[in-house]
């Protein structure tokens, strides 16, 4: 007999306007169970402000205290309860037996094809409509023809799992044309062999990839990845390992400049190091800092004792925190184009409204977009998720522009 499964997660609102949300997750434990909710909710425009969670390997139990972020639309927090139901291990007791999980399915994708007259922030506007109605953009194709029209491509997945409906899609048109107009078309249907095909990025010249992916951030003010003074104190962080506090697990202390995200880009990190953790806790900001304290294992249960292993694990998680996306502006041929990228997790999942809260830095900036695109690159070590957008044509932009347009883009990303 299985355990009432909408128990596994509460959402309680707080008791006086302003004050946070608490979400309660009390189920069977996995690896990676944390990455997969903080990256839901952060795929909510939501923020955590602190948190706890503990485990004993079978049985989970995580409590956060969340607000909404400023920049996120309207929050379906019925919604959001569903889908941190979904990345739940069973609550059967043939799962408390086992740990083991069905394997996940993929949503199919649907090809959303979109033609209107252009204007200032409609590729966010239709982005904003996607994020609310929960279809994630997975691909996207966004050209603009020469008597100023546009025509997006995008390929999208629903959360939902109901897009084949026609009550679904006459939602979406709905959507669609409240805020839109009527001076639009679109059509939806499930995507083609246009898909794949949409796979990979056009190719990036070895200049550029090589800034694109460095491991460091720039103090060079020329260099398209220079940070603004503000955004230096990225660079303060401390990861440490200490295996004196407990005989069983390994101790991981953080101490990092406070950012949207950040928890997804720590919990992503072990997940993909296939690192347990045991019990943690997180407060609220102190003097603009964020601190973690973890106890972690191995997962064959072991501590992480050896030197090298430490260093290695320390130097990529503070790489990680401090560098999660990265920006950079460029010429494409005579063009300027806006580079964006982040690690796709060992899952396959990229980071969740990066193409939401680019386009809107540049509706903010009043800059148009003339062509955008979504793909994956690959490096030697890892796969990158990389949006391409090729900005106004009517527009020069000097070094002194690149950089502000870069240093928004950050900032919109980090939620600063």
């Amino acid at each position: 007999m299985g355990l009432p499964t909408d128990d596994a997660v509460v959402i309680q609102k707080g008791k006086k306007p302003g004050e946070p949300y608490v979400i309660t997750v009390n189920c069977p434990d996995k690896t990676g169970l944390g990455c997969d909710i903080s990256y839901t909710i952060l795929d909510f425009g939501l923020y955590i402000i602190k948190g706890d969670v503990s485990t004993d390997g079978i049985w989970c139990y995580v409590i956060l205290w969340v607000v909404p972020h400023a920049s996120s639309p309207m929050v379906r927090w019925a919604n959001l309860k569903e889908r941190l139901l979904s990345v739940c291990p069973s609550c059967s007791v043939s799962f408390y037996l086992n740990q083991t999980s069905p394997p996940a399915t993929s949503s199919p994708a649907y090809l959303l094809t979109f033609c209107s007259r252009d204007r200032r922030g409609l590729l966010h506007d239709v982005t904003q409509v996607l994020c609310e109605l929960e279809l994630t953009i997975q691909r996207v194709k966004v050209t603009t023809t020469p008597d100023g029209r546009v025509l997006d491509l995008f390929f999208i997945t629903d959360n939902l799992e109901l897009l084949h409906t026609k009550e679904r899609q006459d939602e979406t048109y709905k959507q669609l044309h409240a805020v839109l107009g009527q001076s639009f078309s679109c059509e939806l249907q499930l995507a083609g062999p246009q898909y794949d095909n949409l796979q990979c990025v056009s190719s990036l010249s070895p200049s550029v990839a090589e800034e694109l992916f460095r491991c460091e951030l720039s103090d060079n003010e020329f260099c398209t990845q220079a940070l603004s003074p503000v955004m230096m104190n990225l660079k303060r962080a401390s990861v440490t390992i200490d295996n004196s506090m407990s005989p069983a697990h390994t101790l991981l202390q953080i101490g990092c400049v406070d950012h949207k995200g950040f928890l997804y880009d720590i919990m992503r990190t072990l997940k993909d190091c296939n690192i347990q953790i045991a019990y943690g806790r997180f407060s609220p900001v102190n003097k603009g800092q964020k601190e973690l304290d973890l106890f972690i294992r191995q997962k064959d249960g072991k501590k992480i004792v050896d030197p090298d292993k430490q260093d290695v694990f320390c130097s990529r998680l503070k790489v990680e925190m401090l560098h999660p996306l990265r920006v950079i502006i460029t010429n494409r041929g005579p063009d300027t184009e806006l580079l964006v990228a982040n690690p796709v997790e060992l899952s396959g999942k990229g980071r969740p409204r990066v193409f939401y809260d680019v386009t809107l830095a540049m509706k903010t900036l009043g800059i148009c977009i003339f062509s955008a695109e979504i793909g994956r690159h690959c490096t030697s070590d890892r796969v990158w998720e990389v949006y391409r957008f090729l900005l106004d044509e009517n527009c020069r932009f000097d070094m002194l522009c690149r950089n502000q347009i870069v240093d928004k883009v950050r900032r919109t990303l980090m939620g600063w």
